[in-house]
């Protein structure tokens, strides 16, 4: 919490206890028939009530807010934290009555020992509740800026948790494609050449046009393209991959990254290279929402919910974190076969446009 702010708490509660203070003195004194200037000479301080009834708040507030929370109730020792309090309040209520009976003050509380022991235990009581009040805002102030520091913390883990999922690339997957590349050099060099260009371009959106908050739609659908036909090198089969676009991806835009954990994971999972349609890959640009569906076969023995080490609870945050109240996120497993289908809604037209 900043400073300024700070101060202008404890300003604030002090001028509301004068205001309650003086308020109280007004309407004694009007219930007395007590002349006004009486009443407002006590409020100038001309009167030993305001210094008794301020001095004793003041110690023991801040003896509370400046020594024994930090000290000791943070702590947690609670029996010198409450021995402290006692001790703070009783000093606190005797020092103003000490004060009049100096030299030069011209007002004497009481001579009689059993009425200034009443006094003295009404100030402490009175010190006691401001030394409470002076606890309850050092513990806000301290619960604010802690908040505030796991908030920062949480901003900063999230950032770096989507950094990962940026310039996440499954190293088999890299592997693999180098190795098919290095095969299909000597095979076929020209169509090596192509898939080679296709992995220097994924490389290069994961590096440096992944990198902003928001890209246009047409770079990341161009990214999955160039991701699936880096994968059709497995396999002279022509239907292991069913991939379709349906809609008009200009003009919108899109958080960078945002499916291909999820097809990473339909390719980590899959079934067989040669099975019929094991990986079915949809994406529908419509007017309001982006739909996203993706399902793999699986064999029994795999476990289709991990994601490379990026499971689905950070997706989700990710989710929540760039589309909140914006989305809705499906996933089913249904006869050895995995689905995820994803609505990422507009709320108001051209929101994707303008890249929020």
């Amino acid at each position: 919490m900043k400073r300024s702010i700070k101060i202008l708490l404890h300003a604030g509660y002090w001028i509301l206890y004068l205001l309650l203070i003086s308020s109280f003195l007004i309407i004694l004194g009007a219930s007395s028939k007590q002349p006004i200037s009486a009443t407002f000479k006590i409020i100038a301080f001309e009167s030993p009530l305001l210094l008794m009834t301020i001095l004793p708040g003041v110690l023991c507030f801040y003896s509370c807010y400046a020594v024994l929370f930090p000290r000791w109730l943070t702590q947690q020792r609670l029996f010198p934290f409450f021995v402290g309090i006692l001790i703070a309040a009783l000093i606190s209520g005797v020092i103003p009555i000490l004060l009049l009976y100096l030299p030069g003050f011209p007002w004497k509380v009481t001579e009689r020992f059993d009425k200034w022991l009443i006094i003295w235990g009404m100030l402490s009581l009175l010190a006691i509740i401001h030394g409470v009040i002076g606890l309850v805002l050092r513990g806000f102030i301290t619960w604010y800026g802690e908040i505030k520091i796991k908030a920062d913390l949480e901003k900063k883990n999230m950032q770096t948790e989507l950094a990962l999922i940026k310039s996440q690339l499954n190293p088999h997957f890299l592997f693999n494609t180098i190795n098919n590349i290095d095969v299909l050099i000597e095979t076929d060099a020209s169509r090596a050449s192509v898939y080679l260009n296709k992995l220097s371009g994924l490389l290069r959106f994961l590096l440096y046009d992944a990198q902003p908050e928001w890209i246009p739609l047409e770079k990341e659908i161009s990214y999955i393209e160039q991701y699936l036909d880096l994968q059709r090198i497995r396999t002279a089969n022509p239907d292991f991959i069913q991939y379709k676009v349906t809609g008009n991806p200009a003009n919108r835009t899109i958080a960078p990254v945002l499916f291909i954990s999820y097809i990473e994971n339909a390719f980590k999972h899959g079934e067989q290279l040669k099975a019929t349609s094991p990986i079915i890959i949809n994406i529908d640009i419509l007017e309001n929402h982006i739909h996203f569906f993706c399902s793999n076969k699986y064999r029994k023995n795999n476990t289709p919910g991990d994601h490379s080490g990026l499971g689905n609870e950070l997706l989700l945050k990710r989710l929540e974190l760039l589309y909140p109240g914006s989305y809705e996120l499906k996933i089913n497993n249904l006869d050895q076969t995995y689905f995820v289908d994803l609505l990422i809604f507009d709320h108001e037209p051209g929101m994707y446009s303008s890249g929020r």
